[in-house]
């Protein structure tokens, strides 16, 4: 199954939306798109890109299970020629915290470090860990939650490592 919404499935209903007498081209999309946000995203990173602003943000957060440390929720990519929305996971529990990311071509089971150090390399992980495990620090700069993580039970002390599978191609309908 793939999880990714390609920009053009999530853009159709507005392009059907629209006239018909017109055309609308991707930057159009795009624009009408970026104005349609989720009203629970809550950006954790905006910085420049080429030709405008990258931004990355969160949203439909949701326990998987009644008494689950896992969570579930889409990131949103917003690029400036481009928007992608995947659905992803964590684990919250102090023993085991992760982060499966999955994009278009890959799958990556991340073992994190809440409270531990953080570097460009990993932090949006752990924005992102943050934000769905512990709601009330989302966007908070991760490398200052040390003090935090231990209050929450977090060693600080997990080895940080990842793990890279190939995305499943999504099963064709049978003839």
């Amino acid at each position: 199954m793939d999880l990714r919404l390609p920009t053009a499935l999530f853009g159709l209903g507005l392009v059907l939306a629209s006239s018909a007498a017109h055309a609308i081209d991707r930057k159009d999309v795009l624009e009408q798109m970026k104005k349609s946000r989720p009203s629970d995203l809550q950006v954790l990173i905006e910085k420049p890109d080429a030709g405008g602003l990258l931004t990355i943000g969160i949203y439909g957060i949701k326990a998987v299970g009644s008494d689950s440390p896992l969570r579930q929720y889409k990131i949103w990519e917003e690029f400036p020629a481009d928007l992608n929305i995947y659905v992803e996971t964590v684990n919250c529990s102090p023993g085991n915290p992760l982060r499966i990311k999955r994009t278009s071509t890959a799958v990556y089971v991340r073992n994190l470090n809440p409270g531990g150090p953080v570097s460009d390399i990993n932090r949006e992980d752990h924005l992102v860990w943050w934000a769905a495990c512990v709601p009330e620090f989302a966007g908070k700069d991760p490398a200052t939650l040390r003090q935090k993580a231990l209050e929450l039970g977090y060693s600080t002390l997990i080895p940080e490592r990842q793990q890279q599978l190939p995305a499943l191609a999504p099963k064709s309908p049978r003839p």
